[in-house]
């Protein structure tokens, strides 16, 4: 029931805030509902751009993807990478914290099942764009944009859309202004599928 009365509401309402914005020192304000930007008010290269640096097999899974799990968890050592998708990262950010300890994790892969079969693929998407972190107190996509870009969401190009989407597995220590060699690699990659999708 607690699930249901977490989850069930997105499909309508708009988050007021999230677990990591109450988390985080260096923002202005909590409240992420003033800066809300539809879907279809996001451009469809940054959409691309998020599905392709975090997420190939958002389309096709039900919160979890089993094909990148499996190889992470039969690489030998350390992993590299995680195999979180966009609905665990949503769920983590929305409800949970940032630890990676097991408790979480399963916490995290249950309410993103969960997730998956109360919201349409759609609206778990514009969810995402707009709590998700680009940078030290810069959450959502209108931020990001006007932050880095002084653009609307919508105005964004294929460029852009790229940059912002290749720092999101660590955006407190990859930056969109000063793109390090890794994140300059995954912006090209960025760039080339969305340049090839869109």
């Amino acid at each position: 029931m607690l699930t249901l009365f977490l989850i069930l509401p997105l499909r309508w309402l708009n988050p007021v805030t999230t677990a990591f914005i109450l988390r985080d020192e260096h923002i202005d304000s909590v409240w992420i509902y003033q800066s809300w930007t539809p879907l279809e008010a996001i451009a469809p290269v940054s959409q691309m751009a998020v599905l392709a640096a975090e997420d190939q097999r958002f389309p096709k899974h039900y919160g979890l993807d089993f094909t990148e799990l499996t190889k992470v968890l039969s690489h030998s050592g350390v992993p590299r990478r995680g195999a979180s998708t966009i609905t665990q990262q949503l769920v983590k950010n929305l409800y949970l914290w940032p630890n990676k300890g097991v408790v979480r994790k399963a916490v995290e892969a249950y309410m993103a099942m969960c997730m998956e079969v109360l919201l349409p693929k759609s609206r778990i998407l514009e969810l995402y764009l707009n709590v998700i972190e680009f940078g030290q107190g810069i959450y959502g996509i209108t931020d990001a944009s006007e932050h880095y870009f002084d653009k609307l969401p919508q105005q964004l190009n294929r460029i852009d859309a790229s940059i912002l989407a290749a720092v999101l597995p660590n955006p407190k220590k990859m930056k969109v202004e000063a793109p390090s060699p890794y994140v300059y690699e995954r912006w090209i990659y960025g760039l080339l599928f969305v340049i090839w999708v869109v």
